[in-house]
């Protein structure tokens, strides 16, 4: 299994990425505008649009507010098993640090998901960035 583990440096303060990261159906605004441009709320799913046109089913799994830890789950005939968190840390003051890991199959498939996941990262980066400003 593929598993793809990202470090972030935020320019925000943890109690502010966590709010962005928890409001599930506004990742497209809040967390990666830009690498993701559009998200809605189905069931216990939100259905995500990413910037190169590729729509993902991304399952809640469990969001434990004490943790600032959301995990979710990728639904999809391609894929065997997709699995990821996101967790938030203080990172001195008034920064942050988010450890994103995803788990995927089949292995083939690791290497664009971690280049998604650079994206991501970079969109994250850039928005809690504008944030502090």
């Amino acid at each position: 299994m593929a598993s793809i583990y990202k470090e972030i440096s935020l320019d925000a303060r943890p109690g502010d990425v966590w709010a962005a990261v928890r409001d599930y159906g506004a990742v497209h605004e809040r967390v990666a505008p830009g690498f993701v441009i559009d998200c809605r709320l189905e069931g216990d799913s939100r259905i995500v649009t990413f910037a190169n046109g590729n729509v993902a089913q991304e399952r809640l799994v469990t969001m434990d507010e004490a943790r600032m830890r959301l995990v979710y789950a990728v639904v999809s005939p391609r894929l065997t098993q997709h699995s990821a968190s996101i967790q938030v840390f203080a990172e001195g003051e008034g920064r942050s640090r988010v450890v994103w890991i995803a788990d995927v199959l089949p292995n083939e498939i690791g290497p664009y998901i971690d280049s998604q996941m650079d994206l991501g990262a970079l969109a994250m980066q850039k928005q809690f960035r504008r944030d502090a400003a």
